[in-house]
């Protein structure tokens, strides 16, 4: 069996790769950053590991890394992404573009490529990391936010094709919210609310996409906050989470 990962290199897709070690996978991690993803092939077990730098905010890239890869792959993880904090008549536009495009655009390039493949063999898990942002509206952090949204909306879709067509590929969203990885000095805020740790959350995501379960929530006070959002106004929403973003600066 194996499995593909993007944004191996730290954080949850690293902790995932180390989890799905464990369990006896092959892998293949992708990331733009060729030390870290050495430093993670290290502390793998398994023999059959192999490393692919790549940076997915370009599209060639992500039909690349299909050519290289090709049909052969048994999970697929798109965990690769990044936010940018700030509002959003200030924020950078280049560096918006560039998120957008490792957050949606390399997404459904490579879930749709991989995708076709597997509904052919009938076989085949693809898990889309999200985040519980992808079901609010984001002020402060609208780009991020709305890139969620579209990786949760697209898997919803994908989801039901896959169930009308009787089909017995899997497709699975991960929505954590706060982690502690690497994101936080990324898009160069603090959070508020406690994090979960990265290594928690993968196991947990593992062990759910296992299990053939759709909607993988990490942590019971994320879960409330899920059930809030959908039970209130979007616009009451809108006014708490920029009361909450505020704080991270």
């Amino acid at each position: 069996m194996k499995a593909l990962i993007t944004g191996a290199s730290s954080g949850i897709g690293r902790d995932m790769a180390i989890e799905l070690d464990k369990r006896g996978y092959d892998l293949i991690l992708v990331s733009r950053d060729r030390k870290k993803l050495e430093s993670v092939k290290k502390k793998l077990k398994g023999k059959n590991t192999e490393i692919i730098v790549k940076d997915l905010s370009n599209e060639e890239n992500c039909k690349q890394l299909y050519s290289m890869v090709g049909d052969n792959i048994d999970i697929l993880i798109n965990n690769a992404g990044f936010g940018i904090y700030g509002e959003f008549t200030e924020t950078d536009l280049d560096k918006e573009i560039e998120m957008i495009n490792t957050n949606i655009v390399a997404v459904h390039i490579l879930t749709k490529l991989f995708l076709k493949g597997m509904v052919k063999k009938d076989e085949g898990h693809i898990l889309n990391v999200a985040s519980i942002a992808g079901f609010m509206p984001g002020p402060l952090m609208q780009s991020y936010y709305a890139s969620k949204s579209y990786v949760v909306r697209l898997s919803e879709g994908i989801r039901e094709e896959l169930k009308k067509k009787k089909s017995k590929v899997k497709i699975s969203i991960l929505c954590p919210g706060p982690v502690d990885t690497n994101f936080n000095n990324v898009a160069g805020v603090k959070f508020n609310l406690s994090s979960l740790s990265s290594k928690d959350v993968a196991k947990y995501a593992i062990d759910k996409m296992l299990k053939n379960k759709f909607l993988i929530i990490p942590g019971f006070t994320i879960k409330i906050g899920k059930f809030l959002s959908k039970i209130s106004p979007n616009n009451i929403t809108a006014k708490f989470i920029y009361m909450m973003q505020e704080k991270k600066k």
